[in-house]
C-alpha cells in the first residue's frame, strides 16, 4: 500500500462523508453543527447532500475519490499509478471549484448557465470543513501523481509543497486581487470599457510632469516612485549600518540598540507621524527650541516629501535591519582572511569581498523598503501635505466622496508596475552569481574589523538616529500620562484606567476596560497568524532558492502581490472575493488570519531568500546522499541555519498583525474588533490620550513577544568569534 495515497484518500473521505460540507454560520470554530448532524441539510456531509437531499451535483466528487483505490496497491513506477492520481486530482479539484462558483445562494451565479440549463431551484452556501479537506486531498493526490512522473526529481515533499503554496497564493492573493483589478476596465455599471481605462491610466493626475517647469506638483506616480527609491535606498543603507554595529564592533549597548531598531515597527503608523509633527511641526518641541536658541523661524518643511521620507525611514529601517543582520553574520570570515593574506587592507577587503557578499541582503532590503514605501498610506496621510502619492489617492478613491473603484484599480495597476520593475531590477542586479558562504566545512575564523573611517561613519549615523528614535518614543510614552498631548501636560492615569481597568464581581474578575475586547482579539489573531506566516514564507523561500520548475519567476512575483498593493485595496478585494460563495469568510476571525498571513508572508520570503542564498546547496545534497528526504533535510539542516530569517519572519508577522490598519479596517466586525481599528476610532473622536496609552501598552506587549521569540528560536551557531574581543585578547597576549 502506498501510504501517502492512503493518507490523502482518508482525508478526502473524512471531508466528503463525515464533516459538514458547507460553512458554519456561527463561525469556523463553532460546533453548533453537531446538533442535528448529519441529516440537517445545512450541515450535512457531501455524500449525505447527494443521497439524502437530492443535490446530485456532489456525486462526481465521490467518484473522483473512488478512482485512486485502483492504484493504492500498485507500484509507483507503473504508468497507470501517476495517470490515475493525476486524473482524479485534476478532475476532483476542478469540479469542486467550478461547482462552488457556479451555484450560489440564489441558484445559478452566471446568466449563461440559466440560458443553458434553465432556472435552478436549489442553492448552496460557502465551503466548510468538508469541502476544504476534500479539495486538499485532491490537490495532494495530484501532486503525488506528478512526483511519480518524475517532476522535480520525483520528490513528493517538494512537489506537494509547490502545489500547496501555489494553490494558497492563487486562492488568497491572485483571486481576490483580480476581483478588484477587473474593475479597472469596467464602468460603474460593470460593463467593460477599455477606453475608459486608458483615459484614467494616462491622465496627468498620474503622470503629469508640470512640476519640472512650474510650482505645480508632479503626478502621483512620479511622486511615489521618487519617494520609494529614496526610502528603499535609505532603509537598506541604514539597516546595513545598524547590522554592522551590532555584529562587527565591540559596541557595549548592542541589546539596547536592537530594541531601538525594533521599536518603530511595533508602533501603529499614525503614532510615529503624530510624534514627528509634535517634534518638528511649526509648534513642535524641537522647532520651538531652535527658534528660542538659534532664531530659526519654524516652517512647514515636515509636510511633504521630507516628512514622509523621515517618518518612513523611522518605520521601515527595522525591517531592513532584520533582513541584513542575518546576511552580515553569514559572510564567511575565511574569505576575508584570504583577502588579508593577499595583502589587502581592511578597507579593500570590505569593499571587494565583504560588501559584494552582502548583495542579496541589500537587494532584498531595498526591495522591501521600496514596496513598503509606495504602499504605505498612514504616513503620507498624516504628513503628505500637497505631496500626493498613489497610496493616498487609492484610499480616497475608495472611501472618499467619489467612490470610484475603477480609479482605485487603475492606480493599483500603476503601483503594481512599479513593484514589478523593482523586482526585475533586483533580479538583474544580483544576476546568476553565487553568494553561498555557509558551507559544511568548519569555519571558526574571525570577521575583519571594520575600517576606521567606515567604523566612525556607521557610528556617526547609527548613534544620532538611535537617540532621535529614543526621544520620539519617550514622547509617545509621555503622551499616555498627560491629559492632552501637546496642550495640557498635567500628569494623569485616567487614559489607562479607562482602557484597561479590571474590577471584581460575584463572578470574579471583570475586564471592564473599554479596550480589553479588541486587545484580546488582536493578541489571539496575531498569535495564530505569526507562525503560519513564517512557515509559509520560509517554505516559499526554500522552494524559490532550492528548486527549479517551470513558471518559477511568475510564482515568485505572485507571492509579492499582496505586499505591493496598499492594505486598503487588499481589504476591499477580500470583501469582494469572500463575501459570497464559494468562500464566505467576511465577519469571521478566519479572514483576519488569512489576510495577515498572505499580506505579511513576502517579508518572510525575502528574508529567507537572502539568508538561504548564503547557504551552500552541497549541505542539502550531503544530507540527501546520507539517506534523508527533503523534509528531514529542511528541518535538520536548513532551518537551524535560517534562525535570523525565522526571527525576522515571526517578529514582523506578529507585529504587523498587532499594528495593521489599512486592510483590517474593512474586515473587522463587532465580534472581531482589532486594536488598530479601536485606536483609529479614538483618534477620530479626538481622544489622543487613550489612543496613545493603548499604543504604549501594545508596544510593551510586542517587545515582550519579540524577546520570547528570540529566546525560543535561539541564535544561529556558526562557530565564529567576535572580532573586537579577539583583537583585544591577541593584544593582551
Amino acid at each position: 500500500m502506498n501510504r501517502t495515497v492512503a493518507l490523502w484518500l482518508a482525508v478526502g473521505w473524512v471531508g466528503f462523508a463525515l464533516l459538514p460540507w458547507y460553512a458554519i454560520e456561527d463561525g469556523f470554530w463553532s460546533f453548533v453543527w453537531l446538533d442535528g448532524f448529519p441529516t440537517d441539510a445545512d450541515y450535512a456531509p457531501g455524500i449525505v447532500q447527494a443521497m439524502g437531499h437530492g443535490r446530485l451535483w456532489f456525486l462526481p466528487i465521490g467518484l473522483a475519490l473512488v478512482a485512486p483505490f485502483a492504484v493504492l496497491w500498485r507500484d509507483k513506477t507503473t504508468p497507470s499509478f501517476a495517470f490515475v492520481l493525476q486524473a482524479a486530482g485534476i478532475f476532483g479539484l476542478a469540479y469542486t471549484v467550478v461547482q462552488g462558483f457556479a451555484i450560489g445562494i440564489q441558484g445559478w451565479e452566471y446568466g449563461f448557465l440559466v440560458t443553458l440549463f434553465g432556472e435552478f431551484g436549489d442553492r448552496q452556501f460557502g465551503m466548510g470543513y468538508g469541502a476544504l479537506l476534500t479539495s486538499a486531498a485532491f490537490l495532494f493526490l495530484l501532486t503525488r501523481g506528478m512526483a511519480a512522473r518524475g517532476i522535480v526529481k520525483g520528490d513528493v515533499f517538494v512537489v506537494g509543497s509547490i502545489g500547496g503554496v501555489i494553490s494558497l497564493v492563487v486562492a488568497f492573493i491572485v483571486f481576490p486581487i483580480s476581483r478588484i483589478l477587473v474593475s479597472a476596465v469596467q464602468d460603474n455599471d460593470e460593463n467593460y470599457a477599455p477606453a475608459l481605462f486608458f483615459g484614467k491610466f494616462l491622465s496627468t493626475k498620474i503622470w503629469g510632469i508640470d512640476c519640472l517647469t512650474s510650482n505645480v506638483g508632479c503626478g502621483v506616480a512620479w511622486n511615489s516612485l521618487v519617494m520609494g527609491i529614496l526610502v528603499g535606498a535609505g532603509t537598506a543603507a541604514l539597516g546595513l549600518a545598524f547590522a554592522l554595529v551590532a555584529t562587527r564592533t565591540g559596541f557595549r549597548a548592542k541589546k539596547l540598540l536592537r530594541v531601538l531598531t525594533v521599536l518603530p515597527i511595533i508602533t501603529p503608523p499614525f503614532v510615529i507621524g503624530l510624534a514627528v509633527i509634535l517634534l518638528f511641526g511649526r509648534s513642535g518641541a524641537i522647532s520651538t527650541f531652535l527658534e528660542w536658541s538659534w532664531g530659526i523661524e519654524p516652517s512647514r518643511w515636515i509636510y511633504g516629501l521630507p516628512g514622509i521620507w523621515f517618518a518612513q525611514m523611522l518605520a521601515f529601517t527595522p525591517i531592513a535591519f532584520l533582513v541584513m543582520i542575518g546576511v552580515v553574520e553569514g559572510v564567511s570570515p575565511s574569505m576575508e582572511e584570504a583577502a588579508l593574506t593577499l595583502r589587502a587592507d581592511n578597507w579593500k577587503t570590505f569593499t571587494t569581498v565583504t560588501l559584494p557578499l552582502m548583495r542579496p541582503g541589500l537587494a532584498n532590503a531595498f526591495l522591501i523598503g521600496f514596496i513598503e514605501s509606495i504602499a504605505d498610506f498612514g504616513n503620507p496621510l498624516v504628513l503628505g501635505g500637497n505631496y500626493d502619492v498613489l497610496s493616498t489617492e487609492i484610499f480616497f478613491a475608495i472611501v472618499g466622496a467619489q467612490n470610484d473603484q475603477g480609479q482605485a484599480a487603475v492606480l493599483a495597476i500603476v503601483l503594481l508596475s512599479f513593484t514589478l520593475s523593482a523586482f526585475y531590477a533586483q533580479r538583474r542586479w544580483l544576476g546568476q552569481k553565487s553568494y553561498a558562504t555557509v558551507t559544511g566545512k568548519g569555519d571558526s575564523g574571525v570577521h575583519i574589523l571594520l575600517p576606521k573611517r567606515l567604523k566612525w561613519l556607521v557610528f556617526g549615523t547609527v548613534l544620532p538616529w538611535s537617540v532621535l528614535t529614543a526621544i520620539i518614543y519617550c514622547m509617545i510614552m509621555f503622551g499616555g500620562f498627560v491629559k492632552t498631548w501637546g496642550f495640557d501636560h498635567s500628569l494623569t492615569l485616567m487614559h489607562y484606567i479607562e482602557a484597561f481597568s479590571v474590577t471584581t464581581s460575584e463572578f470574579g474578575l471583570v475586564w471592564s476596560g473599554a479596550a480589553w475586547n479588541s486587545f484580546w482579539t488582536t493578541l489571539e489573531i496575531a498569535a495564530i497568524s505569526a507562525p503560519l506566516t513564517a512557515a509559509m514564507g520560509l517554505l516559499t523561500a526554500y522552494i524559490l532558492v532550492r528548486q527549479r520548475f517551470v513558471g518559477k519567476d511568475a510564482f515568485e512575483f505572485g507571492t509579492m502581490l499582496s505586499f505591493a498593493i496598499p492594505g486598503t485595496v487588499i481589504g476591499i478585494s477580500y470583501i469582494l472575493a469572500f463575501n459570497v460563495p464559494p468562500l464566505e469568510l467576511t465577519g469571521t476571525g478566519v479572514i483576519l488570519v488569512i489576510c495577515f498571513v498572505f499580506r505579511n508572508m513576502p517579508v518572510g520570503v525575502r528574508a529567507g531568500v537572502a539568508a538561504m542564498s548564503q547557504i551552500d546547496e552541497n549541505l542539502d545534497e550531503a544530507s540527501l546522499t546520507l539517506g534523508a528526504n527533503s523534509f528531514l533535510t529542511l528541518r535538520k539542516v536548513v532551518l537551524p541555519l535560517l534562525r535570523p530569517a525565522i526571527v525576522a519572519a515571526l517578529v514582523f508577522s506578529f507585529v504587523r498583525a498587532m499594528t495593521a490598519i489599512s486592510a483590517v479596517i474593512f474586515l473587522v466586525s463587532a465580534e472581531y474588533d482589532m486594536a488598530t481599528s479601536y485606536i483609529i476610532g479614538r483618534v477620530e473622536n479626538g481622544d489622543f490620550g487613550l489612543a496613545i496609552s493603548y499604543s504604549s501598552v501594545l508596544i510593551v506587549v510586542m517587545l515582550s513577544a519579540i524577546l520570547v521569540i528570540q529566546l525560543v528560536v535561539g541564535k544561529r551557531q556558526l562557530g565564529r568569534r567576535d572580532p573586537e574581543q579577539f583583537s583585544a585578547q591577541r593584544s593582551a597576549a
